[in-house]
């Protein structure tokens, strides 16, 4: 069998495949563990400076496994340890990759559902390709939302957009989806390479004071304007010391590109 998870680390840019094709790259046990250990894994390569995640052969994830989940239903009380195994895992995944320090990027090429469209928006920042459709479509599988739903969609799209897109499970096509937030980017063409040219100052800007910036502002989502001046004075504190910061202010004085080099 094939890996059910690609880790691939080149100039900075950490890329991770869900590698499941066959199965639509859904969230089974084996790759929602393969996906944390990879993060892990990432997290413990001081050569990445930023995270990329991606499905293979044209589906980025179909959401939860359904078809593992069925395959348990023998009775009640197993079906509740399935719910719960199928959940605990793919929450994980969720919580390791929103909580990630590193910015994040999700490519979504092809179907993003369930929580798999969770996965997208997890990321910091989420590119399209043309033919990318999205839909938290849980009712459609008679369940309730889950994978974080209730605490990223409102944040993305408002509360009531929210409701309506949860209520109708309606599958957003990439336009529809950058229209209300959920997409940065669509690329209508050269998906691969556009993704690419979009990273590329991310994994070779100023990694330590991207880290801190993205920490601030998920921070400021919940804090006083004094309390997030008081964050960002501490912060700014911690990256003034940095060689990147040193090789930017002496970038600007000379007038020229800074070339950081993530510590």
């Amino acid at each position: 069998m094939s890996d059910p998870v690609l880790l691939d680390v080149e100039d900075g840019v950490a890329t991770l495949t869900l590698n499941r094709p066959d199965d639509r790259n859904a969230l089974s046990a084996e790759l929602s563990a393969a996906v944390v250990d990879a993060v892990d894994e990432v997290e413990d390569d001081d050569e990445a400076r930023c995270l990329v995640i991606e499905g293979a052969e044209g589906t980025f994830c179909a959401g939860g496994d359904v078809n593992a989940m069925v395959e348990l239903m023998g009775g009640a009380a197993e079906l509740h340890e399935a719910v719960e195994r199928i959940q605990h895992e793919t929450h994980r995944v969720i919580r390791r990759v929103a909580e990630f320090h590193l910015p994040t990027v999700a490519k979504v090429d092809g179907v993003a559902y369930g929580a798999g469209a969770n996965l997208a928006i997890a990321a910091d920042i989420t590119l399209a390709s043309a033919d990318a459709r999205l839909s938290f479509g849980f009712r459609q599988v008679g369940l309730g939302i889950d994978s974080g739903t209730s605490y990223l969609l409102p944040r993305q799209v408002g509360v009531s957009r929210a409701k309506e897109l949860v209520f109708t499970g309606e599958m957003l096509d990439a336009e529809a989806a950058a229209d209300l937030g959920l997409f940065n980017h669509v690329y209508e063409e050269d998906f691969d390479e556009r993704a690419a040219e979009f990273i590329e100052p991310i994994a070779t800007g100023p990694t330590v004071a991207l880290r801190h910036s993205k920490k601030l502002i998920e921070q400021g989502m919940d804090v006083s304007l004094k309390d997030a001046l008081d964050n960002e004075a501490a912060a700014q504190a911690a990256v003034f010391a940095t060689d990147d910061h040193e090789e930017g202010a002496t970038a600007f004085m000379e007038g020229r590109e800074p070339e950081f080099e993530g510590r």
